[in-house]
């Protein structure tokens, strides 16, 4: 092996290690039988699992998380795919800037974005008494991921195609159901994959726009560590990591990963 390619595959097996390490840490901490997180582990058990799911706060957090990144994620893909196209197709003297601000929760710092919504909020009377604002905060943020998925479908899409459809009497409507929409099909399904996993993992929204009473699991998470230190949080962030996996691998089973390369 010539050296050059040798230092190559040396510093990508270090990236992934780099990458990988953390997590596998984790993921074989929760089945310690100690009853302290420590790495490495004392022992092999799955009580840690156990306590996770017959924990109420844990599982109340968890529904709120999923059914909070799916909605998001519908609602998110819902507006990022028109907005794409608006941009690609339609867009004319103020399309860098209709980009600018379409972009802008994913340039700005979360923060920054969590305390603007927040003030918006009691400006309107809304507050943190509910629990919409949090969905709105997190729509807005999974937005942008989805725009930057679609536009890059869009600008690899050849308008010839569309242009042949149209000459043979396609109605623009039928244009867009049997062309357009098949082609940026995995790019809408790549934006959706991150806008789940994005809002799924979300910290910074949730903490200043969680109604009273309420919770994520990134937050439960960290507010059980703050008074135990015990192997269950080391068990939910294993479920929280399964559970991203399991969408990039629903992803593959759908249009397969090799179809999201532009």
């Amino acid at each position: 092996m010539k050296p050059g390619r040798a230092a190559y595959l040396t510093s990508v097996a270090a990236v992934y290690v780099f990458l990988m390490l953390p997590i596998s840490i984790v993921v074989i901490a929760s089945f310690n039988s100690g009853k302290y997180l420590r790495f490495p582990p004392e022992g092999f058990s799955l009580r840690w699992y156990a306590q996770f799911f017959a924990s109420q706060p844990f599982m109340d957090a968890l529904e709120l998380s999923l059914v909070l990144a799916a909605v998001s994620t519908l609602a998110a893909t819902l507006i990022g795919t028109p907005a794409a196209l608006y941009y690609v197709r339609h867009a004319k003297n103020w399309r860098e800037t209709f980009r600018l601000y379409t972009l802008a929760p994913l340039l700005l710092p979360e923060i920054l974005t969590s305390i603007a919504l927040l003030f918006l909020y009691y400006q309107i009377g809304l507050g943190t008494k509910t629990v919409a604002g949090l969905y709105f905060g997190h729509i807005v943020i999974c937005v942008p991921f989805v725009f930057l998925q679609v536009t890059a479908s869009l600008y690899n899409l050849s308008p010839a195609v569309e242009e042949a459809a149209r000459s043979l009497g396609a109605s623009p409507a039928t244009v867009f159901r049997r062309i357009t929409l098949p082609l940026i099909k995995p790019g809408i399904i790549n934006g959706a994959l991150f806008a789940f996993i994005i809002s799924f993992d979300n910290v910074t929204i949730s903490l200043l726009l969680k109604g009273v009473g309420t919770t994520t699991l990134p937050m439960q998470v960290f507010d059980y560590l703050r008074w135990d230190f015990d192997p269950t949080t080391a068990a939910a962030s294993t479920v929280s990591i399964l559970m991203t996996l399991g969408a990039v691998l629903a992803v593959d089973r759908l249009v397969g990963l090799r179809a999201m390369r532009y």
